[in-house]
């Protein structure tokens, strides 16, 4: 079974397109793929771009052309839920568009013609991802090693919002907020692909899950350091997440 790993930024690839076994890269619609093998398992590694386009582009060229059969995501987020601090780790296990509204017609966040507002991730796939995500982070000292940013290690899980936006305002986010909770919907984490990977996989039936990396509190705090944290934080998160899962994925 080929897992696709697909990542929003280069820095969280380095280091696994350096760890894989029998390297070739493939460019497909402007974008660069890495087969190879990891940890005994057949893997494309591709990055999604940024944006939900983008990110769906990528999703489906993965499944079409590259045949894989189960897709994890690694990236970064912005941190909505209480309690969810920068260095903080989110697991989803389900996403949603929180920029769709084609009120009146169907209701806010509805995605037309689909008759749901979520998509779920794959249970049995993001139940190992969550694992491999505790696992690194209750034994951060050596799993991920130290950093000067002084971030924390928890690990959370559950919705995740997309949009084609940047939050980084705290006015905006709390708008945000305010207006998924009256719909009834509480994210943890605000990013801007991992509701348009999902609806792909979705679509095809393949099994998705995803893990980002708390990088800010989606406040006008949100730009500060950015590329250190990438650097530092989130691309060891997930290097060594990413590692964890498939270690402990099955082989067939």
């Amino acid at each position: 079974m080929t897992t696709a790993i697909l990542s929003a930024l280069a820095d969280e690839q380095r280091g696994l397109i350096e760890q894989l076994k029998n390297p070739s890269c493939q460019t497909r619609a402007g974008r660069e793929f890495w087969c190879g093998e990891l940890h005994g398992h057949p893997v494309v590694l591709a990055l999604s771009k940024i944006g939900k386009v983008a990110a769906a582009t990528t999703a489906t060229t993965l499944i079409e052309a590259f045949g894989v059969q189960r897709i994890v995501f690694t990236g970064v987020a912005g941190g909505l839920g209480q309690g969810v601090q920068v260095g903080d780790v989110v697991v989803a296990t389900e996403f949603l568009q929180h920029d769709m509204d084609a009120s009146p017609l169907f209701p806010r966040y509805q995605i037309p013609l689909y008759e749901r507002t979520r998509f779920d991730c794959d249970e049995p796939l993001t139940a190992l991802l969550l694992e491999a995500a505790q696992a690194c982070c209750a034994g951060s000292a050596s799993e991920l090693g130290k950093n000067s940013m002084n971030v924390s290690y928890a690990v959370h899980a559950g919705l995740i919002a997309s949009g084609d936006r940047f939050v980084s305002e705290a006015l905006e986010s709390l708008v945000l907020q305010n207006d998924l909770q009256t719909g009834g919907f509480v994210p943890l984490a605000v990013e801007m692909e991992g509701a348009a990977v999902a609806q792909v996989c979705f679509d095809y039936g393949i099994p998705f899950a995803a893990v980002r990396t708390i990088s800010d509190r989606a406040d006008d705090q949100a730009h500060v350091d950015f590329p250190r944290f990438v650097l530092e934080v989130a691309s060891v998160y997930a290097l060594a997440i990413v590692n964890a899962l498939m270690r402990t994925l099955p082989k067939k």
